[in-house]
């Protein structure tokens, strides 16, 4: 029975990276940066910081990422039902044979007046720097007195005082204002900044923390929150501010300016201090902790270190590729040296061939004559600039003698000093000296200023003879 031939494809064949390797390139080059739009899906963050969500809509949805970086500079956190615009780059994701967004960043869409005047304020004041992470405090670890700015009715400040209360006992001062309606950013604002006015030691305790909070409501219950002299008057603040607006997904702009948010006014009891007990409890865990991990890293090293001996190969093993290497460029290197002696004789004979006495001697005549004409014409140039140099110094000379102040005493001019040398050129002043020196064109003398109580009228004198000109 003869055997029939199947007949073999010509089709290449791939390997599953390869192909998932091809269409990410393809993807990603054919698209590159994108802006999506769509309503928030399911949301999910995950304990590396991640957060995981959907952009849908009517027809479609798409799987989006945004990596724990990204998440901690976006200004707007997706919730699910939210309509957003993501801007990032579509990539693909291998295990799972599907293509998802990498979010970079998200911001509303279609958002209200409020929303856009509310964004519109955010972005305004974090350009100035009032949200960014350096300026933020750190909490102290254990306040003795803790500073509530808070309305005195309602529920808030009384599971504050519960609260701190179970935790870890401290002295709590109450600044009562309103967290609702016109008074209520005015009155916030006045309170931070009373708090940080009170001086160190004073009859009043100075807060080591202050606990801004308010119950959950709307963004309109909440707006006073949201005005820019509470939120300047938080950044302002030199005590460590905790900001517990709302429930957990409301958002205020104090909670960008204050050094810790927290998610409700309970929380924020709890942020500010430590329970006593659990403190006792966890320092015992880190001292027994530090005592296994330390006998554990010594037993792990010093396995790892016998493992490793027994690992390393013998010495003559190691050397043989470089003894073998060594003992073929042994070989090599007459031969190589030979053949370099032979290039460069030749290369000598090349270049005597070339040295001839008539060529040096032609060689050295022109220069001899370069070098004389050269200088001849230097020798000519410096001559020249040293007689124009001369006559321009005798004509300065001239000029000196014909300005200088003797020349002027030679015309019948003098020069007034008093006994220590300084030129008088009012009377007034020669009055007050005790001597006076008067130089003339040929000597100097010495003189004594007469002393008069009143200034007596000069006589009329006939005028002058008219001088004739001294030219």
């Amino acid at each position: 029975m003869d055997l029939i031939d199947e007949p073999v494809s010509n089709t290449p064949e791939f390997s599953v990276s390869e192909i998932s390797g091809a269409v990410k390139r393809v993807l990603e080059g054919e698209f590159g940066r994108v802006r999506v739009r769509g309503e928030v899906g399911r949301v999910v963050v995950a304990r590396t910081g991640h957060m995981y969500f959907d952009l849908k809509d009517d027809r479609a949805v798409i799987a989006s990422v945004s990596w724990k970086g990204q998440v901690a500079r976006m200004t707007v956190k997706p919730e699910e039902g939210m309509e957003v615009i993501a801007t990032g780059r579509l990539t693909t994701f291998a295990p799972q044979s599907k293509y998802q967004l990498q979010v970079e960043s998200v911001e509303p869409a279609g958002a209200g007046a409020l929303m856009a005047m509310l964004e519109k304020r955010k972005a305004a004041l974090a350009a100035e720097g009032l949200f960014a992470p350096e300026r933020k405090k750190r909490l102290p670890y254990l306040p003795r007195v803790i500073g509530v700015v808070t309305s005195p009715q309602g529920a808030v400040i009384r599971d504050i005082l519960h609260r701190l209360q179970d935790r870890f006992g401290v002295y709590v001062l109450l600044w009562p204002v309103a967290v609702q309606g016109q008074g209520c950013a005015p009155e916030v604002a006045r309170a931070i900044a009373g708090f940080n006015a009170l001086p160190q030691g004073g009859d009043i305790l100075r807060p080591d923390v202050v606990i801004v909070a308010r119950g959950g409501g709307s963004i309109e219950d909440l707006w006073g929150f949201n005005e820019e002299i509470v939120v300047r008057a938080v950044a302002a603040s030199d005590i460590p501010l905790i900001s517990a607006v709302g429930h957990e997904t409301d958002t205020t702009l104090i909670d960008h300016a204050a050094d810790q948010r927290a998610p409700t006014p309970s929380a924020a009891a709890e942020i500010a201090v430590p329970v006593h007990a659990d403190l006792l409890a966890h320092v015992a865990g880190l001292d027994a902790r530090l005592i296994r991990a330390a006998a554990q890293s010594v037993s792990q090293r010093r396995q790892r270190l016998s493992d490793m001996a027994r690992a390393l190969p013998r010495a003559d093993t190691l050397l043989a590729p470089a003894t073998q290497r060594f003992d073929q460029w042994a070989e090599r290197f007459p031969g190589s040296l030979r053949a370099l002696m032979a290039t460069k004789s030749q290369e000598l004979r090349s270049t005597a061939a070339g040295l001839r006495a008539t060529t040096i001697r032609f060689q050295i005549d022109k220069s001899r004559e370069q070098l004389e004409t050269r200088s001849t014409r230097a020798a000519r140039a410096i001559t020249a600039q040293l007689d124009q140099q001369s006559t321009r110094l005798a004509a300065l000379e001239r000029l000196r003698q014909s300005l200088g102040y003797p020349a002027t005493l030679q015309r019948g001019y003098a020069v007034v000093r008093d006994a220590q040398g300084t030129v008088l050129t009012k009377a007034a002043d020669a009055a007050k000296a005790q001597m006076l020196e008067i130089e003339f064109a040929d000597a100097s003398l010495a003189a004594i200023p007469q002393k008069t109580s009143k200034p007596q009228k000069p006589k009329s004198t006939p005028p002058p003879p008219q001088q004739g000109s001294l030219f």
